[in-house]
């Protein structure tokens, strides 16, 4: 039998503290070997902007075979829909079955966050208490969440384009709205970059010394980046995943085309610092920097969670595939 998830089974059930620990877990294996992350595979019509990302991931320890059909459709901002929809297709790595099949918009939100939790936790230093928000929609609540599960932030200051937006986040979350991004970026000491921007929101120049940022609206485009090419020059950078950043993240491809780096500068993964084999933060000087553009093997993660608590609890909807 298949299990089918909606968006409210998935509400109902997913717990941030659980997503941070199995994110970890799944970006250790990966780098142990006993994971696979592939590089999406991205297709585009001739003449359109909208592009289908096909994200696979397969993981001994969880025992699946996932891909997540994401489609990025700027169209949609003009029809009042998500940009980004998606879904999780789950099958059993041991015999093939199709084990369950995920609304993917909630998994990946909360997945998102526990990957920028996980880098946080390896690579800030332990003394940061400020967090600064470049954006303030449905990722800047679950951040707060999952970075407070990982650091004791005493202050929060939040910037967005639309102002008005950033005083609502102020209020429901007792954050402080700033006026610019600079200030944002000059007050933080853990910084997270929400925003589906195309040219750069955030600028090198801004660090302060110790800075550790989490690089993670920009969609997984060539063209489109958060962080100026200085910024990534002068970070210490750690990427969720090799092959997906040199395929689809502005941020590293085009500093790259610009000569500011080598590829060396965006080789090491986030699993590899995990479980020693890369440094981390190698001074309380040093700005790290870890560019999450999201990769399968987290929804993989998230899944495995949800597919256990949904049977656990009668959750859910199965349906027989081959009926």
């Amino acid at each position: 039998m298949t299990l089918v998830l909606t968006r409210s089974d998935v509400l109902a059930l997913i717990s941030l503290p659980e997503v941070i620990a199995a994110v970890g877990r799944a970006h250790a294996d990966l780098a142990r070997g006993t994971a696979v992350q592939p590089a999406p595979a991205v297709m585009r019509l001739p003449g359109s902007d909208s592009a289908f990302l096909a994200m696979p991931a397969i993981s001994g320890p969880a025992g699946l075979a996932t891909v997540k059909l994401l489609a990025d459709i700027p169209g949609n901002r003009e029809r009042d829909l998500p940009v980004q929809r998606s879904a999780i297709l789950v099958l059993s790595a041991a015999d093939g079955s199709c084990t369950a099949l995920l609304d993917g918009g909630t998994v990946t939100r909360f997945r998102t966050a526990a990957a920028s939790a996980v880098a946080t936790a390896a690579l800030a230093r332990p003394d940061s208490r400020v967090l600064g928000l470049i954006g303030a929609g449905g990722l800047a609540h679950t951040h707060v969440a999952a970075l407070r599960a990982v650091l004791p932030f005493d202050r929060i200051v939040v910037w967005s384009r639309a102002a008005a937006s950033a005083r609502a986040f102020a209020d429901e979350t007792g954050a402080e709205p700033v006026d610019s991004a600079e200030e944002a970026v000059r007050a933080a000491d853990v910084l997270c970059t929400l925003t589906p921007a195309r040219e750069p929101v955030v600028r090198g120049a801004w660090f302060r010394p110790g800075l550790h940022v989490n690089a993670v609206g920009a969609p997984p485009r060539a063209d489109h980046r958060e962080i100026d090419s200085d910024g990534m020059r002068f970070a210490r950078v750690v990427v969720d995943s090799r092959a997906t950043a040199l395929g689809e993240s502005g941020d590293v491809l085009i500093p790259l085309r610009e000569g500011a780096f080598g590829p060396e500068h965006v080789g090491d993964e986030l699993g590899e610092v995990l479980i020693g084999a890369k440094p981390g933060r190698s001074g309380v000087d040093q700005v790290t920097l870890y560019n999450s553009l999201g990769v399968g093997l987290q929804d993989l993660a998230a899944a495995r969670l949800l597919i256990d608590a949904a049977r656990d609890r009668g959750i859910g909807t199965e349906i027989d595939l081959i009926g």
